[in-house]
This record gives structure tokens, sequence and C-alpha cells, in this order.
């Protein structure tokens, strides 16, 4: 077996193709109360929580992460930052979580829905009282500085955390990055494209066929001009292909359902095409592509990247099983609030909080992504 020391990184760099409108990341944390710990080339953040216990100092025979045997709970964001527009509030577009099994060789990939509507706590950092509201709100909400019009991505962080463990019943989170979206383009091209197969037509509400974005209708709202379209089929993509397929809602037969099933199909061709090209065996290669996506990929966590990644060396593609859960919109007087889950879907995550998710999903199989 090929030595996979290095997987957490590309796991870090990967997971987490959370596709907003403008940037991916994987917000993960000590503790389910943490706050996220910035990288050195990432400037500080403003907000300060308690700092994480020590990580235990492995023994000299020891290697640096072998203390670590699951399981693990990760936190997926796909952030919309639109770091462009001065001053604008970071929503998480897309939520994904991982569970990883004890003996780090088994994991379930699943997303929550952006608009579920959820209860979200009091956050006095940012001066919000707390309410129901839908999920995607939480980072803006959380990211709110008091007397300022600047905003943390990073406190905006702390509170959906917070969200996500009183929803889902799961106490703690842990390890992770943050990659903007231009990352993960560059990322895919890096590996030379990825091979898909595209399980229904899928035409691009962004980009036309030559990849160049659509003209936005005068007043916004829309776009005008030929589109993309993704036909069903095994297909290679390059990193715009790739991105833009997964992130389309609009025109789906289940809408933000299906988008968050293709973006799990995603995370798992992008690392099987990762393996395939020994990418986590070969430090060299792994430089390459950390180059490549510059100081669009931000390390956070308890614990550093390389313990993760000699933790996860055993954890392949094949070995993480895509979830769907279900769910349906939620109205009021006829107008739209949001969405929930079934308890079909809600089960899952009760199985995820208390460990029994291998016995749930055999009693429920059509949750599992075919």
């Amino acid at each position: 077996m090929r030595n996979r020391k290095l997987l957490w990184s590309i796991v870090g760099a990967v997971v987490v193709v959370l596709l907003g409108g403008g940037g991916i990341a994987i917000a993960v944390s000590r503790g389910s109360h943490a706050s996220p710990a910035a990288a050195p080339s990432s400037p500080p953040s403003p907000s300060a929580s308690p700092s994480p216990s020590p990580s235990p100092t492995p023994s000299p025979t020891e290697q640096p992460g072998s203390d670590i045997t699951g399981p693990l709970d990760l936190v997926l964001l796909g952030v919309d930052t639109r770091v462009t527009i001065p001053d604008w509030e970071p929503h998480s577009d897309t939520i994904m979580l991982l569970h990883v099994e004890p003996g780090l060789k088994k994991a379930y990939l699943y997303s929550l829905p952006r608009d579920l509507r959820v209860k979200m706590p009091a956050f006095a950092k940012a001066g919000f009282g707390g309410g129901t509201y839908k999920l995607t709100e939480a980072m803006s909400r959380g990211s709110k500085l008091p007397g300022s019009k600047q905003h943390s991505v990073e406190q905006g962080y702390q509170l959906l955390l917070r969200t996500l463990t009183a929803y889902t019943g799961i106490k703690e989170f842990q390890a992770g990055a943050i990659l903007n979206f231009g990352g993960l383009e560059a990322l895919v091209n890096k590996l030379g494209g990825i091979d898909m197969t595209v399980d229904e037509k899928v035409k691009s509400h962004h980009r036309r066929p030559d990849g160049t974005f659509r003209t936005l209708v005068p007043g916004g709202g829309d776009y005008s001009g030929p589109q993309a379209t993704y036909l069903p089929g095994k297909r290679h993509f390059i990193g715009w292909q790739a991105i833009d397929y997964a992130r389309q809602r609009y025109g789906l037969p289940n809408g933000d359902y299906d988008r968050t099933r293709h973006q799990r199909q995603l995370v798992r061709a992008i690392l099987g095409k990762a393996m395939d090209q020994g990418l986590a065996a070969d430090p060299g290669k792994l430089r390459g592509v950390i180059t490549a996506l510059g100081k669009s990929l931000v390390y956070v966590g308890g614990r550093t990247p390389l313990e993760y990644a000699y933790a996860l060396r055993n954890l392949q593609p094949a070995g993480i099983t895509l979830v769907g859960l279900p769910g349906s919109g939620v109205g009021s007087g006829g107008g739209y609030l949001g969405e929930k889950l079934t308890a079909e879907g809600k089960g899952f995550l009760t199985a995820v909080a208390n460990r029994q998710v291998g016995p749930y999903l055999a009693a429920h199989p059509s949750l599992v992504n075919k």
C-alpha cells in the first residue's frame, strides 16, 4: 500500500468543494465552540476565544498524529466571500459534513440545505440576539463587528458551528482549512482536470460554453447569452467546468439537493485523481499544488495538517460513502421560509451523533447516493 502520509493535506484542499458565490472553506476547530486559528499567512481573527488545549507531545518513536483514532466530524463550508465587494457579508452557501468512523478507514460525506430553517443561539460578539433563520445566514449574522462596517469570516464561523452543534447533536468538530473559489479551480487544473459521470443534464446559470461569464441583465437577478451545458455521461472537466457544473441548482429537478449531490461527487473525483497521481505520497508534488493555491488556502485547527495526514493515511476515496439527506420546503401564508429535513434525514444526524451510522444506513439504504 502506498504511503499516504500527506492525505489530510489533500482532503483539506479538496474535501470542501463547497461552491458558494465566491469562496470555499473547511471550517474546522478543535472543539465546537473554539475559534479557528489562522495560519501565519492569514490575518488574525478580530475576535479571540479560549485557546484549545495543547496537542499531546508524541514520543520520539511515534509519528505525529498517531494518537488520533477517531471518530472525527469535520464541518465543510462553501462561503460566499465576494472579496471584490467592500464590506460584503460572508454567506455559507453550501454546508458539507464529513464523519470519519473510528479506525479512520471509512467516512460519510453529507450535506445540509443552505436554506435549512434552524434556531441560532444568541451571539454577543456580533450583537446578535438569536432566533430562527436559514442556515446560510449564520455566517453573515455572526460575522458582524459592532461599530464597524467590516466582517469577520472566522467569527461568523463560530456562530455557524454553534448552530450546527445545536441542530445536529454532534458535540465536537475537528480539523480544517479555508480555500477560496479560485483556489479550487487552480487545484483541479493542477491535477490535469478530473473525470466525472454527469448524472443529469445541467445548464449553467453563470458561464458560456467557452468558459467566459454570461452577461448580467441590467438591474441584476439573472444572466443572458449562451449557456454551458453538461450532458449525462462520463466527462473530463478542467477547473472552471468542474466548479461550474457542481455549483448549479437552477433548473434542476430537485434544486439545491441535486447541487449538493454533484458537489459530493466532485469531492470524491478530486480525491481519486490525487490518489491516482500519487500526490498524497509525494511531498514534492504536494508542495507544487500548495504553491499553485497560494494564499487561497489557509489552514485552521487545533492539530497540524501533517498530524491529520498521518492519521487519515488509510482513508481511500472508495471508503467515503456519499449520503443525501431528503427534505422539503417550509412556508407560511403562501411564502417560502426555507427547508426542513424529513424525519429520515434528521434521523441520520441522530445516528451520527450516537455513532450508529452503519446500522442506520443499512435500515435506510435510499439515503446512499449510488
